[in-house]
């Protein structure tokens, strides 16, 4: 990020609205690019920008990086948009209806898929961007990164930062995307092939023409193995060439009306769209907002996104997933517990009534995971995880599942979690991770958490002191401070029962 972006983040950090809201302009673009290749087009990428923003907006007084503002953006924009494929998938055999109403009207024609079209680009830019239909959703996530990162919108780094990995595996990780997307195109370019190859048409027998993994598994093995199918890599354009001619996705109009109405953007936002394909700029909009929204709306697809589902007349409806109003912390460190010798591993707990106060006595304890026995709160590095731990585990492997309970740092109501190398347990970027105390307030907040009876008798939840509505919540890899949403599945990831200390 450039240096006026870092000084337009303190001055949001500080209450400058002006500041804030070229900040929201100016990675709009991005942000609505992300999340709109990520998600195919689906009609809910509006309110997954809009919840993204949401979030940012909260967040930011505790971003102690203004430098790392792109990257840490893009972090949570990747969340919401895991926490809305979960979504959809754990509410799918009770709202087919609903999600295929809320589909874009002519199932194919996605946004990016019409833009093509409609600009008359070639049979290969057009192939690729249906070949991204038929990839594993987390590479489609990478697809989307990737796409930017090319653009010069993001660097290597940046996409490190925001997947908490490090920039060699981030490299490995878009490598096995891309070999999934040249699978993609082969398949692709097989099934629109006139004549198509018999033996395809027999594979294909039973198929709905809905891209799917097993179906993807399936044409593979036949483009392998048939002369008429294979790809010839000589005569293939490269994917990196195609997508960076491949024209951005324009944000809707619908979207920044609902973004006026949160007060994210300027009520005079609307006007200065509506004028950027006159001029840029004008009206009593900032001069710099103005541009950044003329170069966001001043585009040739503005008015095939203009007229689509995404706006209706002069209104615009958005839905936000609610997170969990602020509760006081339950009973917390009981002063006279004492740990138990060793811990068991306890078969998996069936549903029960939660236990009316949640208790993490202090002294050394290890969490286990009510989603998966066994699996224990442990760390990797600097990043907290989930491990298997049992009596036949090294020293070095109880010893990461071990901490000492002691005081919340913040509030001496909540509990703080120390490692046996005298770093804490903290949330940063809203990932959990290992810090050194650097003796300042927001340290001792992030590193503070509060107990809330989990999903089974005896279990807890860990709300961050600071982030009230947020509990610790493991999925992809590592453990996330995340606003519950309302499954069961949500409810045991985010619990844990407080064992013995392993070490």
């Amino acid at each position: 990020m450039d240096a006026d972006h870092a000084g337009l983040v303190v001055a949001a950090q500080a209450g400058d609205e002006r500041a804030r809201e070229e900040l929201i302009a100016a990675h709009l673009p991005l942000l609505y690019n992300i999340v709109g290749r990520a998600l195919s087009g689906h009609a809910d990428v509006d309110d997954v920008v809009q919840e993204t923003l949401l979030r940012v907006v909260r967040d930011l007084p505790a971003l102690r990086s203004p430098e790392s503002f792109r990257s840490w953006l893009v972090s949570i924009a990747l969340r919401q948009i895991s926490t809305h494929r979960h979504r959809l998938s754990v509410f799918a055999d009770r709202t087919v209806v609903i999600d295929e109403a809320h589909r874009i009207p002519d199932a194919g024609a996605e946004p990016q898929d019409t833009a093509i079209l409609r600009l008359h680009v070639s049979d290969e830019r057009r192939q690729v961007v249906e070949a991204g239909r038929w990839l594993d959703p987390d590479h489609r996530v990478l697809l989307s990164l990737w796409w930017q990162e090319g653009a010069g919108s993001l660097s290597r780094d940046d996409l490190a930062a925001a997947t908490g990995l490090t920039a060699a595996h981030v490299g490995v990780r878009l490598q096995r995307m891309r070999e999934q997307l040249d699978l993609s195109r082969t398949i692709v370019s097989a099934l629109n092939a006139d004549p198509r190859c018999p033996r395809l048409d027999e594979t294909v027998t039973g198929w709905d023409g809905t891209p799917a993994s097993v179906w993807r598994k399936r044409i593979a093995r036949h483009t392998r193995d048939c002369p008429a199918c294979a790809p010839t890599p000589a005569e293939r354009i490269p994917a990196e060439l195609l997508l960076l001619r491949v024209a951005p996705l324009a944000v809707p109009v619908g979207l920044l009306a609902a973004l006026v109405a949160k007060g994210l953007l300027p009520g005079t936002a609307l006007s200065a769209a509506g004028a950027a394909s006159v001029a840029a700029g004008g009206g009593s909009l900032h001069g710099s907002l103005a541009a950044k929204l003329s170069a966001v709306t001043a585009h040739p697809l503005l008015s095939l996104a203009a007229g689509a589902v995404l706006v209706t007349g002069a209104t615009a409806t958005y839905a936000v997933w609610p997170e969990p109003a602020p509760r006081a912390p339950a009973v917390t460190a009981a002063p006279t517990a004492a740990p138990t010798a060793a811990p068991r591993v306890s078969p998996s707990p069936s549903p029960a009534a939660p236990a009316a106060a949640a208790v993490v006595p202090p002294g050394p304890r290890s969490l286990e995971s009510v989603e998966d026995p066994a699996l224990y709160l442990t760390y990797a590095d600097d990043f907290a995880t989930l491990g298997r731990v049992d009596a036949s585990a090294g020293a070095q492997t109880r010893q990461r599942a071990t901490f000492t309970v002691v005081g919340g740092l913040a509030d001496a109501r909540c509990v703080t979690f120390r490692a046996a190398d005298g770093r804490y347990l903290r949330h940063r970027e809203l990932r959990l991770r290992l810090s050194a105390d650097d003796g300042s307030e927001l340290f001792r907040k992030d590193a503070t958490f509060c107990p809330q009876p989990g999903s089974v008798a005896g279990s807890v939840t860990l709300h961050a002191h600071n982030y009230p509505g947020s509990a610790l919540h493991h999925r992809d890899g590592g453990v996330w401070l995340d606003g519950d949403n309302g499954t069961r599945a949500f409810a045991d990831q985010a619990s844990f029962l407080v064992r013995g200390a392993w070490a």
